[in-house]
């Protein structure tokens, strides 16, 4: 049988030196989800519900009520979360795997006794299946031809009748830890109702949401509201339903209502049906073009904005996804300034700060604001609930977008104090010397 390597440190991982010889047993992906490149700010791709249950479902299928017999863990404290390596690998041989359970983008595994070994996917979170082809996600992170188990992989074992399976992450933003009752501490404890194991009836998606002044877009990322929906989820429910993403939740009619309620609930449906494979998605979905530059994105032949919503990179149709009602007065009044060239006219800046407030949820204190003046106020950026650690129980998606926004804002304020500083040199420089170019005159008169 054919022996898996030992899994080295992360500190020591470092990329072969020789051609890789070919696997004498052929893996195949059952979820991966590594962004590709693409341009800044955009972090889109990542586990959602229907690839995380795509997981689950294959472990199911594949690893009940098989023994333990081989256990390695990655010596990476980030990601092997609050236990020891040593002690990980101790609690897991000789168990039997009794059941796979999800919630959200949460995934564990139920063994014959405890403590359970626990999964939050992060940005890149994958669950490898040695031999059995359940799905083969275009952005895989680790080739069919690379190395078993990868260098990536931070949970490996083997079963007792050789079957081996292994959850990588390639970026670390991934947790695996081992708990009693995964379900009953953070971050999955956190979560609000799975968006498909415990939907909202229509009433209950019309009461809760009719009490929500944010974009539509916002709330349904928020983990603790409905679990499972994360950006590319969001886009496409919310596109389906001809919904814009900056539509106040408590400002949606009734129709608006009933369209959301049946999109969530397609768009998780058709994409399991697939195994979660985005390759076989409905040609009608956004989805496919979301990596598209701006200006070269299309769905059904019209033309896919992308704004930020709740500190997201969105895909949208605005000819389809119209903003309504006030807001869209608003937006309206908004251009028209614009094109007249009074877009930085005191009513813009009071109309903005309140559509801020409404459309994208931003809080703000009214207590803390200053009248136009007596000096600007500092801009709070919200941080997505989805950002790492799934965002406390949701995505850590934004971790790196967030690290390069303050590295720019810090950039820009230096860069600022610089001019700033340059110019108050120069004033003194030109005062100092018209001072002395008048004493100098009134030397001269003196001498005369």
């Amino acid at each position: 049988m054919h022996q898996p390597r030992q899994i080295p440190p992360y500190s020591t991982l470092t990329p072969p030196q020789h051609p890789k010889p070919p696997l004498d047993t052929h893996y195949t992906l059952a979820l991966s989800q590594t962004p590709p490149k693409k341009r800044a700010n955009r972090s889109d791709e990542m586990p959602e519900l229907p690839e995380v249950e795509a997981a689950r479902r294959a472990i199911e299928e594949n690893c009940l009520g098989k023994k333990i017999t081989k256990a390695l863990i990655a010596d990476d404290p980030k990601v092997i979360d609050g236990v020891s390596r040593a002690d990980f690998e101790a609690s897991l041989l000789g168990k039997t795997i009794v059941s796979a359970h999800r919630k959200g983008k949460n995934l564990w595994l139920r063994l014959d006794s405890p403590p359970f070994p626990s999964f939050q996917f992060g940005m890149a979170g994958a669950i490898y299946i040695k031999g059995v082809a359940v799905t083969k996600y275009k952005r895989s992170a680790v080739k069919d031809t690379d190395e078993w188990p990868s260098k990536y992989s931070k949970f490996f074992v083997e079963l007792d009748d050789g079957l081996e399976f292994s959850f990588t992450d390639k970026r670390r933003f991934a947790r695996v830890r081992l708990l009693k009752d995964p379900a009953s501490v953070p971050p999955i404890s956190e979560l609000g109702p799975d968006a498909l194991l415990e939907p909202m009836t229509g009433d209950e998606l019309f009461e809760s949401l009719s009490k929500k002044k944010i974009a539509i877009k916002t709330l349904l990322l928020d983990q603790s509201y409905i679990s499972g929906i994360g950006n590319w989820v969001a886009d496409e429910v919310l596109y389906q339903a001809r919904i814009h993403p900056e539509q106040s939740a408590a400002s949606l009619s009734k129709e608006n209502y009933g369209n959301l309620h049946k999109s969530i609930k397609e768009v998780i449906e058709k994409s399991l049906e697939v195994g979660a494979d985005s390759s076989q998605f409905p040609s009608n979905w956004i989805f496919h073009s979301r990596e598209k530059k701006p200006g070269k994105a299309f769905v059904d032949g019209r033309k896919i904005d992308f704004i930020t919503v709740g500190s997201r990179t969105t895909a949208y149709v605005p000819e389809l996804q119209k903003l309504s009602g006030q807001q869209a007065a608003r937006a309206g009044s908004k251009q028209a300034n614009k094109r007249k060239g009074h877009g930085d006219g005191v009513n813009d800046d009071v109309n903005e700060a309140a559509s801020d407030e409404e459309v994208n949820g931003s809080v703000q204190s009214k207590k803390g604001r200053k009248p136009r003046g007596q000096g600007k106020r500092s801009s709070v950026k919200r941080k997505s609930k989805e950002s790492d650690d799934e965002d406390n129980a949701n995505d850590s998606e934004d971790d790196d977008d967030d690290d390069n926004d303050d590295h720019h804002d810090e950039d820009q304020k230096n860069k600022t104090r610089k001019v700033t500083n340059n110019k108050q040199s120069k004033v003194e420089k030109t005062s100092k010397k018209t001072v002395q170019t008048s004493q100098n005159s009134k030397k001269m008169k003196k001498a005369k």
